[in-house]
């Protein structure tokens, strides 16, 4: 009876802790992982030396403990996952190398080769002859277990304190487990020393356990919480069961000790309404004890939900990181949260928080940045950096800080900025869960966060646009004031101008021609010849004058039509005859065929002669010498139209959209005819539409032009306006701007 309690208590010690681990939580998975692996290999191996004891027959007894080697061989491995797991330093050599060692002392532990027979003696189960390689699997174990403890005592010296006090309590436990082993393995063995394996390893779970416990080797609070729940639910089914069958028996069936068919359906429907109760009880123990033993729980799917409504809640980012803090308070339990925005220098560009004692330096916002980076970490919590980051940990613990939550892509940790969160309310620490849950929700945070940043950008740069275009709308006003202001005053300059320059012009060139027609008296061929280039400049200055003018009253809506019956072929034989002689002085070839019958039309005879004139007038000053220009009027059915074609330079193609603007010239024509206004064309333009007709033009670069205007016979003609086409009653028609 000894030895089996010997042998139950530490297998069933091993068992509790495997059956807490599986319900615990650790912030480290990988060493939860680890440490149950090693937990199941010990309970096997227990439990096949307990089998190995018990069994009568020395054959079976042979089979299980062979068995119990072979699980034994493992340990050591399956000890260096767990020390790996705890200290973070995972060698792929040294686990490769254990693995390998311990399955072939596993394989050879099934052979002969290890142990050949036993028999059972007195005491217990005795090996007849222990062989060599028995001795060197013993060897490799303790070997094994050392080797494993102290490296991950080597690897612990620059880890946290508690790390190294689970350790240190591990080891211990780990030391006194091997001496007692041996001891019994080897010392004394086959003197009852059996009872010595099991009180090695009730020393080792021991050491466990109390690494748990004090030391925070895993999180047992909902382990606690959940084993109260449990006890107290079947507690409380089994006083129901009890009471109910003591009532049925007592009161309704009788003290009769026969059981009859009726009492066995009544106790079959108790049990199966104790069933469905024992759900409903077991949930109310579990919201007891979580009060008691774990205030920091909360529903994770609950918690994604709410968080989730809350970052499409709003796209303002003050408002957002509030919400999103007091989702984050509500269900993980910060005492505090502190949300920093990183400027694009990353010093702090905005700090949302429940703690406003809490001071943030640009310093401290750059530090904090510049190890989260180096960390390489979503989410980082203080107490468990390592030694290295010393500095920063206590950097952390002075500002009262636990944990940093990254805010931004997956792959980057230097984000947009981070969450500072203080410690649980309840002074529990962050566990896996919280953990597991603060990384998925950063990453949408920082997704929710650089959206609403761009959306406060976007509406900033909206009302600085804005008041940028009241600003410049307001200069551009008072700019177009002040032109405008300008612009009247030139037109009246240029009107003034034009009317005072254009009485002394007349009379310049009215008595230029009395002494051409030999008013004066006779003169010579060479004074004909200059006095003919002074007549030429006068009517040219005359014409520009009337350009001037012309301008300025389209300006002040005072330029009108003077309509009179016009024979055009008259008039353009005018207008040649009078630059003949200039067109022959720059040696060009100056034609015009006059037709014989032409429609009379009702035109401005005046502004018409000076459109004509100024076609030809810049034919002949943009054709090179020994170049042609051909003046060509003609009529259809239903127009009259008049060309003024040469072979010049031509127009651009790229300036001639412009080329009947005010003051426009083409950058060809400004070379050649320096002195030119730009007003010429554009007058000839709003003179023929005023008076109906339309534009001809068409040009080449380097191969002529063709300027020309073209007038409908169905509303000019004489006789169509007689018959009421057109109305003309006081012969003038106001040009409309």
């Amino acid at each position: 009876m000894l030895v089996v309690t010997a042998y139950i208590l530490p297998i069933l010690a091993l068992l509790a802790m495997l059956i807490l681990l599986a319900q615990g939580e650790s912030r480290n998975q990988k060493l939860t992982k680890s440490f149950r692996y090693l937990l199941i290999i010990l309970i096997f191996w227990s439990s096949l030396l307990w089998v190995t004891d018990q069994l009568n027959n020395p054959p079976y007894s042979l089979i299980t403990l062979r068995l119990g080697l072979f699980v034994a061989s493992l340990l050591p491995a399956f000890l260096y996952f767990f020390f790996s797991r705890l200290v973070n330093s995972f060698s792929r050599i040294i686990a490769y190398t254990l693995l390998i060692v311990s399955t072939l002392f596993a394989v050879l532990s099934l052979t002969p080769l290890m142990v050949k027979t036993i028999s059972r003696g007195e005491v217990g189960i005795e090996i007849n002859k222990l062989s060599l390689l028995y001795s060197l699997q013993t060897f490799y174990g303790v070997v094994g277990f050392v080797f494993s403890y102290v490296w991950a005592k080597w690897k612990s010296q620059k880890l946290d304190q508690k790390i190294k006090m689970q350790i240190k309590t591990i080891g211990w436990g780990l030391y006194l487990a091997i001496f007692i082993g041996l001891l019994g393995g080897y010392v004394l063995r086959n003197t009852g020393s059996n009872l010595l394996l099991p009180l090695a390893l009730m020393f080792f779970a021991l050491s466990i356990f109390i690494a748990i416990f004090k030391h925070g080797l895993f999180d047992i609070r909902l382990i606690v919480a959940r084993s109260v729940a449990y006890v107290f639910s079947l507690l409380a089914v089994g006083a129901a069961f009890g009471l109910f069958s003591y009532v049925i028996s007592n009161v309704f069936i009788g003290q009769s000790k026969s059981i009859n068919p009726s009492t066995r359906v009544t106790y079959i429907v108790i049990a199966v309404l104790l069933a469905v109760i024992f759900p409903l009880l077991k949930r109310f123990f579990d919201r007891v004890t979580d009060r008691i033993f774990y205030q920091d729980s909360y529903d994770s799917q609950a918690f994604f939900d709410h968080f989730n409504r809350t970052l499409v809640s709003t796209f303002e980012l003050n408002n957002l990181l509030k919400k999103c803090g007091l989702v984050i308070q509500d269900n993980i339990k910060p005492s505090s949260f502190t949300f920093v925005i990183l400027a694009t220098d990353k010093t702090r560009r905005k700090v949302i928080g429940s703690d406003p004692k809490l001071n943030l330096t640009d310093k401290l916002v750059y530090e904090i940045n510049k190890q989260t980076k180096a960390l390489k970490k979503r989410v980082i919590v203080a107490e468990l950096l390592q030694s290295s980051y010393k500095t920063f940990k206590n950097l952390l613990v002075d500002i009262n800080i636990t944990v940093i939550v990254s805010l931004g892509s997956a792959s980057n940790y230097e984000g947009i900025g981070f969450l500072l969160l203080g410690p649980k309310k309840s002074g529990n620490a962050y566990t896996s869960n919280d953990i597991k849950n603060l990384q998925i929700v950063s990453d949408e945070l920082g997704v929710a966060i650089q959206n609403s940043l761009y959306t406060e950008e976007i509406e900033n740069f909206n009302l600085t646009l804005q008041q940028k275009v009241i600003d410049a709308t307001r200069k551009l006003r008072k700019t177009n004031d002040k032109l405008r202001a300008l612009d009247e005053a030139k037109d009246d300059f240029v009107s003034m101008a034009s009317h005072q320059l254009r009485t002394p012009l007349t009379s310049v060139k009215g008595n230029i021609s009395l002494v051409l027609d030999g008013d004066a008296g006779a003169i010579t061929k060479l004074q004909r010849q200059l006095l003919d280039q002074a007549f030429a400049s006068s009517q040219r200055m005359v014409y520009l004058i009337a350009d001037l003018l012309n301008v300025s009253r389209l300006k002040t809506g005072k330029f009108v039509i003077e309509r009179s019956p016009v024979n055009l072929a008259d008039v353009i034989e005018e207008e040649v005859n009078q630059l003949i002689d200039t067109a022959l002085s720059r040696q060009l070839t100056l034609t015009y065929k006059k037709p014989e019958n032409i429609t009379e039309l009702m035109l401005d005879d005046t502004k018409t002669r000076q459109v004509i004139m100024n076609f030809i007038d810049n034919a002949i000053y943009y054709t090179p010498a020994g170049g042609r220009i051909d003046v060509m009027l003609s009529e259809t059915a239903s127009v009259v139209e008049c060309r003024v074609i040469d072979n010049g330079i031509g127009v651009p193609k790229s300036d001639q959209h412009h080329l009947f603007t005010k003051f426009f010239r083409a950058v060809n024509a400004r070379k050649a005819r320096p002195d030119g206004t730009g007003l010429g064309l554009f007058m000839a333009k709003k003179v023929i539409a005023a008076e109906g007709g339309a534009i001809i033009f068409e040009s080449v670069e380097g191969k002529g032009s063709t300027f020309g205007f073209s007038f409908p016979k169905a509303v000019l003609a004489i006789g169509k306006i007689q018959n009421g086409a057109y109305p003309v009653k006081n012969k003038q028609h106001a040009l409309a701007q």
